[in-house]
């Protein structure tokens, strides 16, 4: 039994309203988030998909992949998404001293920026959804908007079948919701299945994809 919900519980919003949860809106719209990246052919492959549905989408990379891969981090770029940062090493923030974990965020900003410039909204999501209640106010004092999830597709979980997975994003996602996924060789069997699924299906009820703009 997963003690993570697909669907995050209004509760927990609530507890922490300076996180981004969802997109307060009316209109046809959904905010697909991709973790981990870049990655070597998945991260390109999902350009390609959200390219070919004129989709946009916030991803939150990892200082030191993007490091390894810069070419694929500039393809992002190139392709109009919008940047967020996932630390440098994908640390947990639960188990980091907070001195560590900001510091950690810091390395990754200084990648990013060095790629993109500075400037730009300083969007942050917590690798594993762990954030410490004094972490997050530390960033948020630094400027950083905290994204969270509206939906949790649940793509990097082996124990569910990709047509679960499907489920999970097509059952419980709704205007204004923000959905993880993850370009990751551990989620890319079930995230290559269900994008271009829910890409189709969306599309067709008229909805679009959007980038997280602040």
């Amino acid at each position: 039994m997963k003690l993570t919900p697909v669907k995050t519980p209004v509760v927990a919003k609530k507890m922490f309203p300076n996180y981004v949860w969802d997109i307060a809106t009316t209109k046809k719209e959904l905010y697909l988030t991709f973790d981990d990246g870049p990655t070597p052919d998945i991260t390109n492959w999902t350009l390609e998909t959200l390219k070919s549905y004129n989709a946009k989408a916030t991803f939150f990379c990892i200082g030191a992949n993007i490091e390894k891969h810069p070419d694929v981090f500039q393809n992002i770029i190139n392709a109009g998404h919008v940047i967020g940062n996932h630390t440098q090493q994908h640390v947990k923030g639960w188990a980091t001293k907070t001195k560590d974990y900001l510091k950690e965020v810091a390395l990754a900003q200084k990648v990013i920026n060095s790629k993109i410039g500075y400037g730009n909204a300083k969007l942050f999501r917590p690798p594993y959804g762990q954030i410490k209640p004094k972490q997050g106010k530390k960033l948020i004092d630094l400027s950083y908007q905290i994204i969270m999830w509206d939906v949790l597709s649940f793509d990097w979980d082996q124990n569910i079948s990709e047509e679960k997975c499907l489920d999970n994003v097509i059952s419980k996602s709704k205007e204004g919701s923000i959905i993880v996924f993850h370009d990751s060789v551990k989620a890319s069997k079930n995230m290559m299945h269900v994008l271009p699924k829910i890409l189709d299906q969306f599309s067709k009820e008229g909805f679009e994809f959007k980038a997280l703009r602040f």
